[in-house]
């Protein structure tokens, strides 16, 4: 099992930037991939971001890159989402994962734990 936490979100204007932060705990953190989601109001949950299990690879959904960055710090076992340039359609519940895989996972069914969540508003 793998307990998840994310912390960080909040209210923000158009243009801030945010980190989120997401803190796992039990099974070996440094063995699973990792991946960012979010869910908005009224919409299917998204994938936003994912990482390998030593940090190697990333990748990105359209909607975010270039003003995102995944990256996960092993010895802490804590996986981070930098979101810069924030806009109002960046607004919604962001949830972490883990899988108990290493690679790369784009699709949310490859995740075999999830956090709560942290919301996110960005006002126009």
């Amino acid at each position: 099992q793998v307990q998840l936490v994310e912390s960080g979100g909040g209210l923000v204007q158009a243009g801030d930037s945010l980190r989120l932060s997401c803190a796992a705990s039990g099974r070996t953190f440094s063995g699973c991939g990792m991946g960012w989601f979010r869910q908005a109001p009224g919409k299917e949950r998204e994938f936003v971001a994912a990482i390998t299990w030593n940090g190697d690879r990333t990748t990105y959904a359209d909607s975010v890159k270039g003003r995102s960055t995944i990256s996960r710090d092993n010895a802490k076992n804590t996986l981070y989402l930098q979101m810069n340039n924030l806009k109002p359609e960046d607004t919604a519940v962001y949830y972490c994962a883990a899988t108990r895989n290493s690679g790369l996972y784009r699709m949310s069914r490859s995740y075999d734990y999830w956090g709560q969540g942290t919301k996110v508003t960005v006002s126009p």
